[in-house]
């Protein structure tokens, strides 16, 4: 029985049939632990439906989707209610992602689903590698009597990344200790070419790129459940993926998109443009 709902949009360009494909995207539609503003469950489908008016060309990475095979599976089939049982299922699906053959790309709802994927990826690439971009630390042990919390997504993902290699890129907000731990662990990276610098040495290792998109500041992308002023634009994205290029980019997520709380639209697009550049990443020979 497969794991995904194929009902719904699909990603421009993108197939249900994963066969000959590199990449398979797929929507986790859950905001059930969102402790601000909640509506990131609709981020998976405003992303689909907003993504056939972008161009398929990439002129920063000269690729076009229109030279990639790669598949839109649906929405994850989760059940209502606790996060506990949505991160299993998400894992559970991830992994068929993977026995595929597929890169997996999967597109939230909220930040506490990345654990699930992490584990997935992280049990068939143990060296694995995780970059997070988010203004939020992540690392609290619980928050609002939680575990799953989407405050604690990088704890949880810690908890099941057999290598313990994060890294975080100027992280902006989060609790005193989170800070504490950021600096002594040196896992934060203040600035791009930072990033750059920690990643040399892992070159040709598997990498896993979560992308909470509260990293842009909100005068980019206000259509997010916990804005952080002090932000990115897109230029600062392009930059991260100028890094990318150079590693083995094997999963990533799109994360924490709540599309009602933008009127005009503009943050899926942003979301969607994101997208556009991890399928090429990944689907493109490296």
């Amino acid at each position: 029985m497969t794991p995904f709902d194929n009902e719904g949009g699909i990603f421009m360009g993108s197939r249900r049939d994963p066969a000959g494909c590199r990449v398979g995207l797929f929507g986790v539609p859950y905001d059930g632990t969102t402790s601000f503003r909640p509506g990131t469950r609709f981020g998976p489908a405003a992303i689909r439906e907003v993504s056939q008016g972008l161009e398929t060309y990439c002129p920063q990475l000269d690729l076009d989707l229109e030279d990639l095979a790669y598949a839109d599976l649906g929405a994850v089939d989760i059940p209502f209610g606790a996060p506990e049982p949505v991160v299993n299922a998400v894992q559970q699906a991830t992994t068929a992602v993977l026995d595929l053959g597929l890169n997996p790309l999967m597109l939230g709802g909220e930040h506490s689903i990345s654990s699930g994927a992490v584990a997935a990826v992280a049990n068939q690439h143990p060296d694995l590698v995780l970059v997070q971009l988010d203004a939020h630390a992540d690392l609290r042990e619980e928050w609002l009597g939680a575990r799953h919390s989407h405050a604690c997504a990088m704890r949880r993902c810690l908890e099941v990344l057999p290598s313990g290699d994060l890294l975080q890129l100027a992280i902006r907000s989060g609790t005193r200790d989170e800070f504490h731990e950021l600096h002594s662990s040196g896992r934060r990276m203040d600035d791009v070419q930072a990033l750059r610098d920690a990643m040399a040495p892992w070159t040709g290792r598997p990498i896993y790129l979560t992308v909470d998109l509260d990293w842009f500041d909100p005068a980019v992308l206000p259509g997010t459940g916990t804005p952080e002023p002090g932000g990115f634009l897109w230029r600062d994205f392009a930059a991260v993926v100028d890094v990318l290029r150079g590693h083995r980019l094997v999963a990533a997520d799109v994360v924490e998109l709540a599309p009602q709380l933008d009127s005009s639209g503009v943050s899926s697009v942003l979301a969607a443009k994101v997208t556009r550049s991890l399928i090429l990443l990944m689907g493109a020979d490296q």
